[in-house]
Parts: C-alpha cells; structure tokens; sequence
C-alpha cells in the first residue's frame, strides 16, 4: 500500500479517472439524441466512459508493473527553475491581462520565458513581435476578440 501512494502512475490514473467522471456526468445534462439523430450529449458519453475505462486499467497496469515514483518525475535544478517560470508567467499573464490588454500581457508572458535564454533586448523585441502578430491574426483576420486596454492593443 506504502509504495501505491508513491506511485505516480496511480496518481495519474486517477486524475484522469476523475477527469472522465466529470465529463460523464457533464454529458448526462445534454441530450443523448434529437430529433435528426444523435444529440449533442452523444459523444461526450461515450468518450468519457472510455476515458474512464482506460484510466482504470492504466491505474491496474502501473500497480502491477513499472513504478513511478512521484519524486523522481519532478525536474531538478534549471529543469525546475523552467518550470516554474512557465508556471510564474502564466499566472502573471491572467492577472495583467483583464487591464493591460492582450499585447501588453502576451509580451510580458513570452518575455517571462524568453529572457532566460536570450538577452533582455533580443526578448522583449521577439516578444513584442509574437504578441503583435498573434493579436493580428486573432482579431483582424479570424475577427475572435481579445481583450484590449483603453488604448485599443
């Protein structure tokens, strides 16, 4: 039992064991056939009773074989310190975004990312530049809107 609780593939199975129960009790709220055919309740049933189906035995299959322990998967050193930044970044960008619009915040979020590895300049330019563009495209040409600030980027 000692060694379950260290497994992090149990751990795995079951987040997603309980990932495929809540898309499954999801689907229960929309209807499983309309009046042409199957409803929109149809696959989201069927796709989550498989996610669950295979979250079990995969839970079965990492108890009987190979173990994965939870402390040997978590990077160690830079690896971690990447980790975090990501993490770091991401929660920045969905505190800055509402206010400081997607251009502003998207360029803080890649610069977060890219100044470990290239100087501040080369980052902030790099970042600026795939905020812009990604912004352009998303607004402009596929007309999905993205939050501004007052200034409208």
């Amino acid at each position: 039992m000692k060694l379950m609780v260290k497994n992090a593939g149990v751990w795995f199975g079951f987040l997603v064991f309980l990932l495929g129960c809540t898309m499954f009790w999801q689907s229960l709220s929309l209807d499983y056939r309309s009046s042409i055919g199957p409803g929109p309740g149809l696959f989201p049933l069927w796709l989550s009773s498989a996610l669950i189906i295979l979250s079990l035995l995969y839970i079965a299959e990492s108890v009987k074989k190979e173990v994965f322990r939870i402390a040997d998967l978590i990077p160690k050193g830079r690896g971690l310190g990447n980790v975090v930044a990501i993490l770091v970044s991401f929660v920045i960008f969905i505190v800055v975004v509402s206010f400081a619009g997607f251009v502003i915040a998207g360029t803080l979020l890649v610069f977060l990312l890219l100044v470990r590895e290239y100087k501040w300049y080369k980052a902030l330019g790099i970042s600026f530049a795939i905020a812009l563009i990604t912004f352009v495209i998303f607004q402009t040409l596929l007309d999905v809107p993205l939050p501004v600030n007052d200034l409208g980027f």
